[in-house]
């Protein structure tokens, strides 16, 4: 019996280390991004090259035709709650998460969260306000900016779900999360267009740069994470 040496039991992946510990980013994670990010580009040049009257303002028209209608109710009230959630509100939510991130001392995270938030959300989407300088939709609804193009509550939304998706949810909830957050990313879109505050290609190309750069940002901090992961495993 001596020579017979019992292997100890492995320690089962408990609920409580999946949450603590989402997956590394998968192989197809940079090509979405940027694939993202190439439908933002290849908007922008269609829009750029004619701001008054790109190629596609003949749809974006005809959507804005169905927005119209009594702007009070249920749809009001949702629209309200998301021009707040990607203006001040908004900012609540990730401003949390970096306290969290700082808390748990997860340095990589927090990297790649503020990388994310400066380079994908601020300075992409102003520099290409400014750059394409489209003219809006007339009487929005709601104070607006300069530039319509893209929309910054779309690209805000989509750059938040993946950014909590990539940070926070195990990758055996990671499905059911992309769908929500694909849902409350396309409410976000129909919230710019109902309020009369952007055309509905300003927020595709919105939704994708923001998905886009998020996407391509957590494959670049991908190994970092993942050392983190395993850490904190540990």
């Amino acid at each position: 019996m001596s020579g017979i040496r019992v292997a100890p039991p492995s320690t089962p992946a408990t609920p409580g280390n999946r949450r603590s510990t989402p997956a590394p980013p998968q192989g197809g994670v940079l090509p979405l991004g940027i694939l993202f990010l190439l439908v933002t580009v290849l908007l922008g040049i269609a829009v750029g090259s004619r701001p008054e009257r790109p190629p596609f303002q003949g749809l974006d028209e005809r959507w804005l035709t169905w927005m119209t209608g009594p702007h009070d109710g249920l749809p009001a009230a949702a629209a309200a709650v998301l021009n707040w959630f990607g203006g001040p509100l908004g900012v609540v939510v990730p401003v949390g998460l970096l306290i969290f991130l700082i808390v748990r001392k997860r340095w990589w995270s927090l990297s790649y969260l503020l990388t994310t938030y400066l380079v994908g959300s601020m300075a992409c989407v102003t520099f290409l306000k400014h750059l394409v300088d489209r003219p809006r939709p007339a009487n929005p609804l709601v104070r607006v900016d300069h530039g319509s193009f893209p929309s910054g509550h779309a690209a805000g939304a989509a750059l938040l779900v993946v950014i909590v998706g990539a940070l926070l949810v195990p990758a055996a909830r990671r499905r059911a999360w992309w769908i929500s957050g694909a849902l409350f990313t396309l409410a976000m879109m129909w919230s710019r267009t109902w309020l009369y505050a952007h055309w509905l290609s300003d927020t595709v190309a919105g939704a994708s740069v923001g998905a886009g750069a998020a996407l391509s940002f957590w494959w670049l901090f991908g190994r970092g994470l993942a050392r983190e992961g395993a850490a904190s495993r540990g």
